[in-house]
């Protein structure tokens, strides 16, 4: 537990709970063992099980931890729009993952949940651990994280700030305070888009949106969820979610993930409207370094259009990485095409700028670079000046949209450029971000 000391909190004493430091990096943790315990003990999982579940990633961390650790093979599914650390770091632990759609809701044959039953009846011996509505999902934080907090706090404690996923953590949490502190009250903090804050103020169950922050936010409202101790409910946009989560590790040093921004944001808005001292609690969910690919990676956040940045008006406002923000990945014209191939493969794109003392004086692209090397692969020491495409094509930051999309057609990469010089490249996943963002 520890105090949140260089930001503003108004008169509150804001302390954050490093969920982020359990094993499996999350809060998660305290669930998985739980469930899994619940179930050996009463018989629904036994020795060559399987564990099914469905998951934002760190619950399937959580149960793959304790069930690869005791034998079980571990079936998981996970919305496509889950970060790829997470996926990764499952299929490291050997689980089996299924990536499914995250643009359906319950009931659809592609919702993860849905997904997931089906699969655990379709396996012989399997657990379906159902973590929103398994009783021993908020067992587990009536049992440990509620009394951890409890002594933490010196049993002097005003306010909980919580997210709702599954519902196990305000449930069980609810449970556990309301047996030692019954005045605690509990603020929830939910993704803009989730029908759960709205759910707290006026009983509505209403239409649901989308958002990019993981683990917390419903389009529905789960069975074990106890809602009964909220007294606020901030809806939180992913804009200040990711950037807040950003904000806590600048003057935090905390690494925390994108849930954590939308905790924290509301903890911060909670504090700063009290017009006396309180003492507040929320939680570092889990840890940052699944994120690292979203939350602290400034190109993802541009193209999500999450990151603010100077807007031109133009053409310049279509490319992800500009020259005027530094963030152009190139190469030089003496430099080897096998730096160039590393370069492509790092950055994660198909053609490089070729830049000399600033200047574009060149285009080198994946098919470049196979036409010199198919055959011959000690070319790869070859310099990027005698493959490059020397004489590109190039359009001015003032040309249209349709202008683009035909040097794209003709399958080219548009270059913008001017008297004043290189601004950067236009791809076609750089219109249609910008086509995707103009309607959100």
């Amino acid at each position: 537990m520890v105090r949140v000391t260089r930001l503003d909190t108004g008169p509150c004493a804001l302390f954050l709970k490093l969920e982020s430091q359990n094993p499996g990096g999350s809060i998660k943790d305290r669930v998985g063992l739980s469930m899994i315990d619940a179930a050996e003990r009463d018989g629904r999982l036994g020795p060559g099980g399987t564990v099914v579940e469905a998951t934002a990633g760190n619950t399937g961390l959580g149960l793959a931890l304790v069930a690869r650790a005791k034998g079980y093979r571990v079936v998981l599914v996970v919305p496509d729009k889950m970060s790829t650390e997470k996926v990764l770091h499952l299929k490291a632990l050997g689980a089996e993952v299924h990536v499914t759609r995250s643009d359906v809701g319950k009931g659809h044959p592609a919702y993860y949940q849905d997904l997931a039953a089906r699969l655990a009846g379709d396996i012989p011996g399997a657990f379906f651990a159902d973590q929103f509505n398994n009783p021993a999902n908020p067992l587990a934080h009536e049992r440990t994280t509620g009394p951890e907090i409890w002594a933490q706090m010196g049993h002097d404690l005003d306010a909980i700030v919580c997210g709702v996923g599954s519902g196990g953590t305000i449930a069980g949490l609810t449970r556990y305070f309301r047996a030692v502190r019954p005045e605690l009250g509990f603020v929830l903090a939910d993704p803009a888009g989730s029908i759960v804050a709205e759910y707290t103020r006026s009983g509505a169950i209403g239409t649901a949106g989308s958002w990019a922050v993981e683990g917390i936010g419903e389009d529905f409202i789960p069975s074990i969820a106890d809602l009964s101790g909220v007294r606020e409910a901030y809806s939180i946009d992913d804009t200040e979610s990711f950037g807040t989560a950003r904000e806590l590790l600048r003057a935090e040093g905390i690494l925390g993930g994108s849930s954590t921004g939308t905790l924290l944001a509301a903890a911060l808005r909670y504090c700063r409207s009290r017009t006396k001292p309180e003492r507040v609690v929320s939680f570092v969910c889990d840890t940052g370094t699944r994120y690292l690919s979203k939350v602290y990676n400034d190109q993802w956040m541009i193209d999500q259009g999450l990151l603010a940045r100077h807007r031109f008006g133009d053409l310049r406002d279509l490319v992800s990485r500009r020259a005027e923000d530094g963030g152009v990945v190139s190469v030089a014209p003496d430099d080897t095409l096998l730096t160039a191939y590393h370069r492509m493969r790092l950055a994660d794109v198909s053609q490089l700028p070729v830049l000399a003392g600033g200047s574009l004086v060149g285009v080198i692209d994946e098919s470049d670079v196979l036409t010199r090397v198919h055959g011959h692969v000690d070319r790869f020491q070859d310099r990027v000046d005698a493959a490059m495409t020397d004489a590109p094509e190039t359009l001015v930051p003032g040309a249209g949209i349709a202008e683009v999309e035909a040097v794209l057609d003709r399958g080219h990469v548009a270059i913008v450029a001017d008297a004043s010089g290189f601004h950067g490249l236009i791809t076609r996943v750089d219109v249609l971000n910008h086509l995707r963002r103009s309607v959100t």
